[in-house]
């Protein structure tokens, strides 16, 4: 996972990494961002409808895998009940065959929402400092007016899951998918849980210990693995592929691309070691699979590698 040789994109991810830990507090060791969450391992099974969209391998063959499961804001203590936990986040790491004596691996990073604050990392970075400032009680509502694109991810509503085996998650971010013929495919990513959605109304969430969430998962286990579906949903012609912000109509084709089955935790000790040094990443970066030109993607990619180096020091 290279760091950018872009400077701006090197200073507004290494501000945004500042900014939310001005917002959270600083907790070495653990992520600005989704600090709270859990490692498991499963394995990836594709279908066979995933081979005409992409020659990527770990659509291809079955692969073992990496899930983490989090909740949101930089606080590693955010109780599961807490309405700010959400949106709730996924992270999937595809491990690879080695090539030349190295390991390999491709991640997707998704969350409960299929909305994200802003256009750009700048403007995320403008939101945040505006968040995090002594005016914030006018310097919120004066970045909402011009950007009133940011309250849809703001009025999203967000409930909180039953379990993170009932919960779904998207891929903000459009990528090009290439299959063996040299099609290209632009998609988004969602992850959708087999047992189906299921949120518990805000009075039920009151009743849950602060640790409902992560307290399931081994239990859960103990029946058999969580299943997810990944699909894509398939962009068309016109549709825009370089704004996370501009949603495609539902009516766009998906396709399911296999099923992931989780089928163990970590123990709460390696987890939180594994946690450290696990550096997932936004972008790819395998063949069959390239990124749009989302100027989001690269700034996210930096901030998680500026952020895992110092986490792996901590």
């Amino acid at each position: 996972m290279p760091f950018s040789e872009d400077p701006q994109v090197v200073e507004t991810s290494q501000g945004l990494k500042d900014a939310l830990q001005h917002l959270f507090g600083k907790h070495p060791g653990f992520r600005p961002a989704h600090a709270k969450g859990h490692l498991l391992t499963g394995t990836f099974t594709p279908s066979a409808e995933a081979a005409s969209l992409t020659k990527a391998y770990h659509f291809n063959n079955p692969t073992p895998i990496t899930a983490r499961f989090s909740s949101s804001t930089g606080i590693p203590e955010i109780p599961d009940t807490d309405a700010n936990a959400n949106p709730r986040g996924m992270a999937v790491r595809f491990h690879l065959p080695e090539s030349n004596g190295r390991r390999q691996h491709t991640d997707i990073i998704a969350h409960s929402t299929a909305h994200f604050p802003t256009r750009t990392g700048a403007e995320f970075l403008e939101f945040l400092k505006a968040a995090g400032s002594p005016e914030a009680a006018t310097a919120v509502p004066e970045f909402l007016g011009r950007h009133p694109e940011t309250l849809a991810f703001i009025g999203d509503p967000k409930p909180s899951p039953v379990s993170f085996a009932t919960e779904k998650f998207f891929g903000v971010n459009a990528f090009k998918y290439i299959n063996s013929s040299g099609k290209v495919t632009f998609v988004r990513n969602r992850i959708v849980p087999v047992l189906g959605f299921q949120a518990y109304a805000e009075e039920e969430t009151k009743e849950k210990s602060a640790t409902y969430l992560f307290d399931e998962l081994p239990v859960r286990l103990q029946s058999g693995p969580i299943e997810f579906k990944i699909l894509a949903q398939v962009a068309e012609e016109g549709d825009v592929t370089d704004n996370a912000l501009v949603h495609w109509p539902e009516e766009r084709k998906v396709v399911e691309l296999g099923t992931i089955k989780i089928e163990e935790a970590l123990s709460d000790e390696e987890s939180l070691k594994e946690q450290k040094n696990i550096i997932f990443d936004p972008i790819p970066r395998t063949g069959g699979i390239e990124p749009s030109e989302d100027p989001l993607l690269d700034v996210r990619a930096q901030l998680y590698i500026v952020s895992g180096k110092e986490r792996r020091s901590a």
